[in-house]
């Protein structure tokens, strides 16, 4: 069981900043005529509600001590997809931002 909630606690970070692109792209035109139409803002509240069902699935094996600091990850799949998709610039603040949180989930990951 192990392996399986791991692998859900990734899936969870990993939709939840995915659902943040979404919302980002939504973001363009924020007229309500526009936005009621524009299928990102439907694909970011569908990821942000699977990645809170399956949070509430991992808290039930996870102490909640160590799930809510494992959702950092989510800030690092975030800084990849604005990389890749969205054209943001890296910086070193960034960088050593997003090294602090794998090293704080490497400790945690260890307990």
């Amino acid at each position: 069981m192990t392996g399986l909630v791991w692998s859900a606690l990734l899936v969870m970070t990993l939709l939840g900043s995915l659902a943040s692109w979404m919302l980002k792209l939504a973001s363009a035109d924020l007229r309500p005529t526009h936005l009621i139409r524009d299928w990102h803002l439907y694909a970011g509240g569908a990821g942000y509600l699977c990645a809170a069902l399956i949070n509430i699935w991992v808290l039930r094996y996870m102490d909640l001590s160590a799930v809510l600091p494992l959702t950092a990850l989510t800030y690092v799949w975030t800084l990849i997809l604005a990389r890749l998709f969205l054209g943001e610039r890296l910086n070193r603040w960034k960088i050593g931002g997003v090294t602090a949180i794998l090293l704080g989930v490497a400790l945690i990951a260890t307990m």
